[in-house]
């Protein structure tokens, strides 16, 4: 039976807060701690399937999933700040989420992904996380793909900058579809995604909003990724399994996030290798 919850975090920027998904009936041995996707530019945390939430609380992992201040009012610098104090809080007061001090995973899907890694490279993090779930994620590893107009979103309607005043100029953390989808279709549109979410010298970038000066994480990672990603290319993929020596998990399809099909054979086979990594990592 899947139960859920909302508690308010402090943070001066945004009112912030944590929904925390638990199986009342079965105990927590560990806390999944998750990042939405949206290319930091839209989407909500509570963007995940009701597939996935009982599979994982039901095999005994507890749910907590974030808020994020998004671009273009909130650039890099805060948003990784914002999700690493995020991380924080929950190891300073693990017991007040699930009234036990239980070890932690994250978890992130395509930019939450991201997120997770690049905070996991940062050395803002208290204690380490046992592993790391990133389904279709990245870590602006290849060049190009990021930086020039993208062929699949060029296959759209095309969208103008006047996108942008349908959205708040304020630090805000949900952003819904029909409100700030366009940004990133734009952005990938253009070609400038990065400069919607950065604002300094580029070699800055590479820096500390890449992975590319990162040889090793302080925990194993396991990375999925469709063969024929559309959004983030089975190069960036590739790149991230070889330089951390990630568990694979490889769905022959066309779409970014696959896993949406939850009746899908590959979904089921997802979620089923994802929690046999996670229960490895507490062996």
């Amino acid at each position: 039976m899947l139960t859920q919850r909302e508690i308010p975090i402090s943070c001066e920027h945004y009112a912030k807060h944590a929904v925390i998904y638990t199986d009342p009936c079965v105990p927590a041995k560990a806390a999944i701690l998750y990042f939405h996707g949206g290319g930091l530019l839209y989407g909500s945390k509570t963007d995940l399937p009701e597939f996935h939430l009982t599979q994982l609380t039901q095999s005994g992992f507890a749910v907590i999933s974030y808020d994020y201040p998004l671009s273009p009012a909130a650039k890099l610098p805060m948003i990784l700040d914002d999700v690493c104090d995020s991380i924080n809080h929950y190891i300073q007061h693990s017991a007040e989420y699930l009234n036990a001090s239980l070890p932690y995973f994250l978890w992130g899907r395509s930019a939450g992904a991201y997120l997770c890694l690049i905070a996991c490279a940062s050395s803002k993090l208290l204690s380490p996380p046992k592993g790391i779930l990133s389904y279709y994620g990245y870590g602006f590893l290849c060049d190009n793909w990021f930086q020039t107009p993208s062929a699949h979103y060029l296959s759209l309607p095309m969208v103008d900058e006047s996108c942008f005043a349908g959205v708040p100029g304020e630090i805000h953390a949900d952003g819904a579809l029909d409100t700030h989808y366009s940004l990133y279709v734009y952005a990938r549109q253009t070609g400038k995604w990065t400069s919607l979410l950065y604002e300094g010298r580029e070699k800055f970038f590479y820096l500390y909003y890449s992975l590319r000066a990162c040889s090793s994480l302080p925990c194993p990672i396991f990375c999925a990724h469709s063969t024929n990603d559309p959004d983030v290319p089975f190069d960036e993929f590739l790149a991230l399994c070889s330089q951390y020596h990630a568990q694979r998990f490889i769905a022959s399809c066309n779409v970014h996030d696959f896993d949406r099909d939850t009746d899908a054979s590959s979904t089921h086979q997802l979620l089923s290798q994802s929690i046999a990594f996670l229960d490895g990592q507490l062996d």
